[in-house]
């Protein structure tokens, strides 16, 4: 069975304009929750179980979503505090039950071939596979260098003039080991603090995927999604 674990703790600090009474997750594409458009996507690639890493305004999507969307079971692992992407997701990996989970990040839609990225994670015998999208322009996101095996050799910082590259699309398969066997505190970066920090001393791959992608972080591709989820639509 495929776990999933989705970062949905953030707080739409960019979108208040627009999105100011739910969490980010929550935001309304065509009056559906966004939260509801990632559901979709994992129950179609058969995902069975899903925790929640919830913090601000946790009890909107508690009481939304419960305990089971369609065939996925639902657990939430709650912030007391905020934890930071990495913090929320190893306060997420307690309620897995298996050797490894898929993380999504709760703002943004990758639509990927998960059994692929799993089989490709095994292949290699990595410690964490990292989701990866082409884009011509990766000023906003920086960028994520590869190797020809894909294995990750570095990471640039978002920069002005960047040109083409691969960015990091927001979904990663994990060991559960990893994370055991590696010191972390309660709070932190899984960009900055795990990623970065440990691509080079450890078996960091890459899936290069083209799927449909888009980051509803900021206003403009808030709006966007409006029209480009339509196709998503049950």
């Amino acid at each position: 069975m495929m776990e999933a674990i989705i970062l949905a703790g953030g707080f739409g600090t960019r979108l208040k304009n627009l999105v100011s009474d739910v969490p980010k997750s929550m935001a309304s594409v065509n009056s559906k929750p966004f939260l509801e458009y990632l559901l979709n996507f994992l129950s179609g690639q058969g995902i069975q179980k899903v925790i929640l890493s919830v913090g601000y305004m946790n009890d909107t999507i508690q009481s939304h979503f419960k305990n089971q969307y369609k065939n996925i079971l639902i657990t939430y692992a709650i912030e007391e505090e905020p934890l930071g992407t990495g913090g929320g997701m190893l306060n997420a990996l307690k309620n897995i039950e298996g050797e490894r989970a898929v993380v999504l990040n709760g703002d943004s839609m990758f639509r990927i071939d998960l059994h692929a990225l799993h089989n490709l994670h095994e292949a290699n015998n990595a410690d964490i596979t990292l989701a990866l999208r082409y884009f011509e322009d990766t000023s906003r996101y920086g960028s994520v260098n590869i190797d020809q095996a894909k294995q990750i050799v570095g990471f640039k910082e978002k920069q002005p003039e960047a040109g083409p590259g691969y960015i990091n699309g927001g979904i990663y398969l994990l060991n559960k080991n990893f994370f055991t066997q590696n010191k972390f505190p309660d709070k932190f970066s899984i960009e900055k603090d795990c990623f970065e920090k440990y691509y080079s001393r450890s078996r960091m791959f890459s899936y290069p995927a083209r799927g449909y992608f888009l980051d509803i972080g900021i206003p403009e591709d808030y709006i966007k999604a409006q029209d480009e989820f339509k196709q998503f639509e049950d």
